[in-house]
């Protein structure tokens, strides 16, 4: 069952499984093979999906370990990825409903936790990390690749905005130094970090959350009216396209 903690964003991500589960910038990209090449040849037994989404991680991790258990706040997520699982035979993967900030799992049962794109949706960022941090074993690897926030403020304010117009499930994008500060707090050794910069191409963007079409008015509205230093550091496009900074942040429990 569901508790109380991610409804909100079940709630919004019910109707948009199959957009995720297409989608080409969930479905490929450098921060999915650094999760890949980090659980190769490893020996794994079993290892967390958290905020699968589309189960994109989970299709690519599942031939090189034991176990993946896809874990995400919304059943339509999580039947989608049931089924794309048994069409490509990957009989290793099982899901399980639940949020980040109360995982229905047992004490160090998760040799990696690896989550990608779903921090920025949790209502509790550190209550998401510190349940990560208890559900892994000593020793376990935790990877966690997500869009991170421009480190001014204007640009950081400017990014939330746009994303909170798109989708309103959206709690925040954190700055890189956000999320080290934040995995030290929980308990986490950070080991390294991987930094990339992702193009959005604003159609798609906009059409894979179903945004409604006052906001996507209002987003362009306010692109264009963005200050230069804005559209410089964003990458903003003429046709409201945009780069986003990605980082994946490497860590373990001690």
């Amino acid at each position: 069952m569901v508790r109380q903690a991610g409804q909100f964003a079940a709630k919004h991500y019910e109707d948009r499984a199959s957009s995720y589960a297409n989608s080409v910038v969930h479905n490929q990209g450098d921060d999915l093979d650094v999760m890949v090449r980090a659980v190769q040849g490893r020996g794994f037994e079993r290892v967390l999906d958290l905020g699968c989404g589309g189960g994109h991680v989970s299709y690519a991790v599942a031939p090189h370990v034991g176990q993946v258990v896809a874990c995400d706040v919304t059943a339509g997520m999580l039947a989608a990825v049931s089924r794309s699982a048994q069409d490509r035979g990957l009989g290793n993967i099982v899901v399980e409903q639940g949020a980040a900030e109360a995982l229905p799992f047992e004490d160090c049962v998760f040799d990696a936790v690896l989550c990608r794109f779903s921090a920025h949706h949790w209502e509790g960022f550190e209550a998401g990390l510190r349940e990560v941090h208890r559900v892994l074993r000593p020793g376990g690897l935790a990877i966690f690749g997500d869009v991170t926030a421009p480190e001014d403020a204007m640009s950081d304010s400017w990014l939330q905005t746009l994303e909170l117009m798109r989708d309103i499930s959206h709690v925040r994008d954190y700055a890189v130094t956000e999320w080290v500060s934040a995995l030290g707090r929980s308990g986490f050794v950070v080991d390294g970090l991987i930094r990339s910069r992702l193009r959005m191409e604003f159609e798609s963007w906009v059409s894979r959350t179903r945004t409604p079409t006052e906001r996507v008015e209002g987003i362009r509205s306010l692109q264009r009216g963005a200050p230069v230093a804005v559209c410089e550091r964003l990458g903003l496009e003429e046709d409201g396209s945009f780069l986003l900074d990605v980082t994946v942040f490497q860590s373990h429990r001690p």
